[in-house]
């Protein structure tokens, strides 16, 4: 183990000690769940992947329901759920996607909107993809105006998940709704890099099916070539990591996740390599073959990430609530975090 492993396992062991519920819809294999377990929090989730759902019921100690949402879904009714939280699909907005936006069927907002008006919790929060907030920002407005009328205060701010614990550079919109004050936890002064995350094991080959072909190097080389990349697109050990995706980890493609060995061969890297970068602590074990643990790793929100927002979110449970008036007559500027175009490293 690296010092940077024994820190996330211990940083991100489960310790339930407050009052509130937190119901996290569109959990997927509970990266999100598990930030809030650790600051404390209970859980419920919700996931239509069977996997996703069997992983999150194995590592955390909420219960994650197999089961397809929609609006007017019946949430339980035998807790008091005071936090929602979630990840909405987000293929609908990802760069890589066809950028549908409202328009795609896989688009969860309504959803969640519905679970926040039915509910009506002291706090919600959601994360989606950078580009929301900017090819679809007349969709986000939107989105933000519905929660508005329901009586929420709305922060929101792009985190990169390098500044937050995380041995990557990962963009995500957190929007948080709230009826008192929010303030977004503060940057780490150092990122966490590729080296302090998997110095002991990036060495290591498990199965020579992991080494890259003489014909991908050559396949790699000319994507680079035409992609006009300054230097190889492998991971450095004194950087943080590229985005991971489910695209870069489960496939052979030219974008693949890989490190270099000090032999000069090249290896896609392992399920656990992929979960240390997303933050994930070791203990944490996932459900399914290869394929289907690479895309719950793809898709998660990393641990840290949400541990530290989740952090910020249990200051803000406890202040006391304004009034409708009140809230209504705040000023903006002084409720919004616009910090969308701040890039935080590349």
């Amino acid at each position: 183990m690296t010092p940077y492993s024994r820190h996330i396992d211990k940083t991100l062991a489960i310790k339930i000690t407050e009052k509130p519920v937190v119901l996290d819809l569109f959990a997927g294999c509970g990266g999100l769940s598990l930030g809030f377990e650790s600051a404390g929090f209970e859980t419920i989730g919700y996931e239509m992947v069977a996997e996703a759902a069997e992983t999150y019921n194995k590592n955390l100690k909420g219960r994650c329901f197999c089961e397809k949402l929609s609006p007017g879904f019946i949430y339980p009714q035998n807790k008091k759920i005071d936090i929602v939280i979630g990840g909405p699909p987000c293929q609908p907005f990802s760069v890589f996607g066809n950028q549908l936006g409202m328009k795609d069927v896989r688009d969860g907002f309504p959803i969640f909107i519905d679970a926040v008006k039915r509910i009506k919790p002291k706090v919600f929060m959601f994360e989606n993809v950078r580009n929301l907030a900017f090819s679809h920002k007349d969709y986000l407005e939107l989105i933000l105006t519905e929660l508005r009328n329901l009586g929420y205060i709305i922060s929101y701010k792009v985190m990169n998940a390098s500044r937050f614990g995380v041995p990557q550079n990962r963009e995500r919109l957190i929007v948080v709704g709230h009826k008192s004050q929010f303030i977004f936890p503060k940057e780490l002064q150092k990122s966490v890099t590729v080296g302090d995350a998997l110095g002991d094991i990036m060495e290591m080959v498990t199965d020579e099916k992991m080494i890259l072909t003489p014909r991908q190097d050559e396949y790699i080389a000319a994507y680079e070539k035409k992609s006009h990349c300054v230097r190889p697109r492998d991971l450095h050990p004194e950087l943080p990591s590229r985005t991971v995706t489910c695209r870069n980890l489960a496939g052979a493609t030219s974008d693949m996740l890989r490190v270099k060995l000090k032999d000069g061969r090249r290896k896609r890297i392992s399920v656990r390599e992929a979960a240390r970068l997303q933050s994930f602590p070791d203990w944490f074990d996932f459900a399914g073959n290869e394929s289907r643990q690479f895309y719950q790793i793809g898709n998660a929100v990393p641990p840290m990430l949400a541990h530290h927002i989740a952090l910020a979110i249990k200051e803000t449970y406890y202040k006391p609530c304004k009034s409708l008036s009140e809230i209504q007559s705040i000023n903006e500027a002084e409720c919004y975090s616009y910090d969308l175009f701040a890039r935080v490293g590349t």
